[in-house]
């Protein structure tokens, strides 16, 4: 278990760099919320725009996971919590405001940097149109 990273993973690094190229900057392994204690992968701060780059062991991957046959029990009961805790981050990011957007590790990188770009894009031009008011 000591093996398996936090942060920084492959997925993560791909897509990071995907965004990059298209001229996106934004913060690593953040707090969208301070009173929150779990972190986003990437995080656009002022757009309120945060991304989780998902793995498909531990988060149940419709399409890709497959159940432990050592200790079942207890890995089902763990990536249950794991994906309970998903739905209560997005509900609570979403209830402040944010606009959370989750990819799976197995999905291509610069498919998913071009979904994360649109968004940011969009959230960008409606806090320029209030602004503007």
């Amino acid at each position: 278990m000591a093996a398996n990273k936090g942060r920084d993973t492959k997925p993560e690094k791909l897509l990071r760099s995907a965004l990059h190229r298209q001229g996106l900057r934004y913060r690593v392994g953040a707090r969208p919320l301070p009173g929150l204690r779990r972190t986003a992968d990437v995080v656009f701060r002022k757009d309120r725009v945060a991304v989780f780059v998902d793995g498909c062991y531990w988060h149940g991957c419709p399409e890709h996971h497959r159940p432990a046959k050592k200790g079942a029990a207890f890995w089902q009961e763990k990536i249950a919590g794991n994906r309970a805790r998903d739905a209560d981050t997005n509900e609570k990011l979403r209830d402040a405001g944010w606009l959370v957007i989750r990819v799976w590790e197995h999905e291509d990188p610069e498919a998913a940097a071009q979904e994360v770009v649109k968004a940011v894009r969009r959230r960008r031009a409606m806090n320029a149109g209030a602004q503007g008011r």
